[in-house]
Parts: C-alpha cells; structure tokens; sequence
C-alpha cells in the first residue's frame, strides 16, 4: 500500500466517524451536494464521465474549521440525488504537503484525470509557500493515483509569484490548454498554458490581467465558449465596494468576449458579477452530453460566520444551474430541468391583490422551492415580495422584495436567525418588464433566488430556528396583483 492510499484511508475513516454526529443536526441541507462532514470549500473537477456526473470539493476531513485541503467527492446519474464517494486525493507527497488546492478533471483517453495545485507552505507565519500543478489519474473514477511526471508545472512565469494556483484545463483540436490564477505586482492576472500530452507545458503568456480596480489576485478562473463567444469565469479578490457591487469579501464574475487560439489574444467587455447574494464563490462549469453549459459554486464565503461548525461540517455547494448568454451578453442562470424531481405536494395560490402581510398557512416548511410572480401593471405598492422562513411571532424571517422605485431586487437577512445579517441589492435589468417573477429554492440554511429567469440570481446561507418555517407575502404603501403561486416541498436527498 502506498503512503497515498493510507492517508486516503486515514482521512476516510475520519470523515465516516464524524459523519454520524454531523448527521440530522441543525442546518443540515437536504438536496445540496455536501460532505458527509467537516469542512468544505470551492468545488473542483465537475465533469461527465462515463455516463455519471462528478463533483470534486476542497476537503479537510479532520474538522469543520478548515486544514491541510483533500479532494473529497461526489457522484450522481441524474444531478439531483447524490452519492458520497471515497476521498480522492491526500496531501503528503514534496510538491502537495500541505495541500491538494483546486483544479479541474478532463477525460484522457477514458482516463477521468485531475489536474490541481500542490501548495506547499515554508512558514506559515510570514505566509511563505510554493504552488505547483500537478496531475491524477483514474481508470475506475475511483481511485486516483498521481503521475509520476508531478509536478507538471513547477513553477510559475518568470514575473509572476507564488499565487499560482487553480489550473482549469480544456482540450480543442488537438491540444490541452491551462488557465491558471496568478499574481504579479499584487495585482490578478490569469495566464495561459499549452500542451500536447498534459504533461508538458509551454507558457502562453497573460490571458488578462488586473488593473488596481480588479483586485490584487485572480482565483479559480473557467475558461469557456458559449453561443459563439468566450467567456472567462474568475474569482478576483480585493475589489472595493462600488454602490450595490462587490458587496462580498470576494466576488465571482466574468468578462465575454473572443478569444484567437492563433494569437492567444482575448479581447472582452467589461467585468459582471454572476451572483449578487451574499454566498457563492469559485464556481466552475461543464458541458454535458446534452449541450448545456452546467455551473456549481461554493455556497459560502470566506471569514464568514458559519454557526453549522458547531454541529461538526461547514460549507455546501450550489445546487446545478444552467448557464446560457442573453441578446446582452450577460450571463443567465437557471436551475437544471432535473431539479423537478425533487417536488412532493404542489400547493398554489391563484390570483389576488396583496396591500398588506399575508400569512400563507397551507404552505410552510424548512425545504420548498416557490415560484410567485408579480404583475408590475398598476401596481401602486413601494415594494413587495415574500418572506420566509419566518418564526410564529414574525420576529424572525429573511425577506425578498422588488423596490418598485429604485427597480432593485433585496435579499434582507437581518432578522434570519443566527450567522451574520446584512442586506443585498441588484438592479433588476430591462424595466420594461410587465411582471417580476421570483423563483426561490429554500433548504433549511440556504436561500437561492431567481429573478426573472434567472437574470439576477442571489445565493444567501441563513440559520434560522428550525420551528421558523411560514411563508409570508406582503406588500407597503400601496398595492400589487400577484399573478400566481406555486409552491412545492422538497425532497431530502441524504435520508
């Protein structure tokens, strides 16, 4: 047995042990993709192969606050029920001892292969470190075993730094290409590799790169094409806030534009946050077999108050979206058509002017997923929208509503329970909208909101008392015609 295998063994028997406390505590999502316990962040190696999709999450399997990152995983047919799987990778080996940071898997030759960065830290308390790329490999989707060729790239451009992480790997014609996070001057870039084997790489040059209003790094970058242009999805960090933007310790967002693979020259439009809540970061994408551009991200945020740590995991990912590019070039987000899967009863609510708070008794739950929308014809009222999640006295709620004066979508978390509060506002775009549709999935500590077809979309970690489960709708200073709701429960994937 090799020291991989027995440290694979190691953190999987750890991971098993602390699962059965972490099970059924407060919080505990029930159709999002989580590990069995402890911590968890950026998703990794989204991938089909071999007619299965897998999903890949930074992991420390010893705790729920964070540690030297493992690769843990999951699997599913159909994208909504999903299957732990053994921990894929360990850190250990000279080029990944203290870390197996993110990456991306691609099929090489029926081989499900992972590539990701090896950090290795020097001194931890002056935050010295090296990072590498390197490469693992499975013929089961199992097992991995790392190449003996790692680390792939050992070092990084000659005016970069040691920030150079996350490879997001792709193939066309017949060569493998490489985005990779960098820093240079403390400022983000992305920068580009290419090479024939995925094992040897020549440098490319920067992809683009950061003036002082991006930040100061570039994590996780997705490199991608979509309806005839190139998108780059990346994770800068160290942009201030501008208004209603940037409103996260760190953002998650992309540029479209065209990319030559002659002259490695991407000529793009202006940076777009992609999700405008509080909790979504490093998302990454594939493409299936039936066409779609699929995109998952860490539903969490860094520094934040996590109160499920105390009952022994933190983190989750976003449930499945669909990604499509509108006649703007913005990207929309939808949740994937399998998601449907999940609905029990259906309860809905026809037509009615709503002028003041209504307490929906025949729906309540810590699961739903609702669809209400509004009409914006006549409608008198400052704002209205919905709350949920809300205690028997209304003392605790998290509320969503359209600001019919300034067109603004909130998600306002002050009085959600335990964590953190704050508010979040996003224009919604094209107000010539005769209606406004919210589309909210809500599972126990997680809110992920829809507008309009998923031109805006805002992802919220709450932590409200479980007995905390009435929907309200409401309406201030005037009135509003709601069209229509529907309202479905939930089912939870992991009982």
């Amino acid at each position: 047995m090799t020291n991989h295998q027995t440290r694979l063994e190691q953190a999987q028997k750890a991971v098993q042990k602390a699962s059965e406390k972490a099970q059924n505590t407060p919080y505990r999502l029930g159709y999002h993709i989580m590990a069995p316990a402890h911590w968890i962040n950026d998703p990794n190696g989204l991938i089909q192969w071999a007619g299965e999709y897998h999903v890949f999450y930074q992991h420390h399997p010893y705790s729920s606050k964070g540690g030297p990152i493992h690769w843990g995983h999951v699997k599913s047919k159909d994208l909504v029920f999903w299957e732990h799987m053994p921990i894929a990778l360990a850190p250990g080996e000279d080029y990944d001892r203290s870390g197996c940071f993110s990456g991306s898997a691609v099929d090489n030759n029926g081989k499900l292969t992972l590539i990701y960065t090896g950090h290795v830290n020097l001194d931890v308390e002056k935050d010295q470190f090296v990072e590498y790329q390197c490469l693992a490999e499975s013929s089961d989707g199992v097992h991995f075993k790392k190449h003996p060729s790692n680390p792939i790239i050992s070092e990084p451009p000659k005016d970069g730094s040691p920030h150079f992480r996350d490879p997001k790997v792709w193939k066309h014609n017949d060569k493998w290409y490489m985005v990779l996070g960098n820093q240079v001057n403390n400022l983000g870039n992305v920068v580009l590799y290419e090479s024939s084997d995925l094992i040897n790489w020549e440098y490319q040059g920067i992809l683009v790169q950061s003036t002082g209003k991006m930040g100061y790094m570039f994590e996780c970058p997705d490199f991608f094409e979509l309806n005839g242009k190139h998108i780059l999805l990346f994770s800068p960090q160290g942009m201030e806030l501008e208004g209603d933007l940037y409103q996260s310790l760190y953002q998650n967002g992309y540029y479209v534009g065209k990319f030559n693979y002659e002259t490695k020259e991407f000529n793009h439009g202006d940076f777009v946050e992609l999700d405008k809540g509080f909790d979504f970061y490093a998302g990454q994408t594939f493409l299936d077999d039936k066409g779609r551009r699929i995109v998952i991200g860490w539903m969490s945020m860094w520094e934040s108050v996590m109160p499920e740590q105390e009952h022994g995991w933190a983190g989750a990912m976003t449930i499945p979206r669909e990604l499509k590019l509108n006649e703007n070039n913005h990207l929309v987000m939808m949740p994937v058509e399998e998601l449907k899967i999940l609905r029990g009863e259906h309860l809905t609510l026809s037509a009615t002017v709503i002028s003041e708070n209504i307490r929906l008794d025949h729906i309540k739950g810590e699961c739903l997923e609702i669809v209400a929308e509004y009409s914006l014809k006549g409608c008198t009222a400052q704002k209205f929208g919905i709350n949920i999640r809300c205690s028997e006295d209304r003392t605790e709620k998290t509320m969503i509503y359209y600001d019919t004066h300034s067109g603004k979508v909130t998600v306002d978390r002050n009085q959600s329970g335990k964590g953190e509060g704050g508010i979040r506002r996003s224009e919604i775009h094209g107000q010539d909208h005769e209606s406004i549709k919210l589309h909210l999935f809500i599972d126990r500590s997680s809110l992920e909101l829809f507008v309009n077809g998923g031109e805006t979309v805002m992802t919220s970690r709450i932590y409200p008392n479980p007995s905390s489960v009435y929907v309200e709708l409401f309406a201030e200073e005037g009135a509003v015609q709601l069209l229509n709701l529907d309202s479905w429960e939930l089912a939870d994937i992991w009982k």
